[in-house]
């Protein structure tokens, strides 16, 4: 089983980079998380959105596919793409320490 460490902390990890415990995650993990994703520096939209994942997960035990997170989170489809490039459902929920939202490849 993979591990990462951010913040200091070493974390167990699937191939993709996803906690396997969401648990486990910490707010001083995430800029090391969006790095490591290619995320140079987290704006305060971009933690909107990764509050956004975690409630949403610890609410309905998952995190929200594109469509409803450009319809909820109070950020726009097109800006959702320009925070996180390479898939924001996905690139959010790893920064965010959950798992790979249904249906992101």
């Amino acid at each position: 089983m993979p591990t990462a460490t951010y913040a200091g902390h070493d974390v167990d990890v699937n191939d993709e980079g996803f906690f396997l415990d969401p648990s486990a995650w910490s707010e001083e993990m995430a800029p090391d998380i969006a790095k490591d994703a290619g995320v140079d520096e987290l704006t305060d939209r971009h933690w909107d959105v990764i509050r956004f994942m975690r409630h949403e997960y610890d609410e309905h035990g998952a995190g929200p596919t594109v469509r409803v997170l450009g319809k909820a989170s109070g950020v726009s489809v097109k800006e959702l793409y320009q925070l996180f490039p390479k898939g924001p459902a996905k690139l959010a929920a790893r920064i965010a320490g959950i798992p790979k939202p249904r249906g992101c490849i």
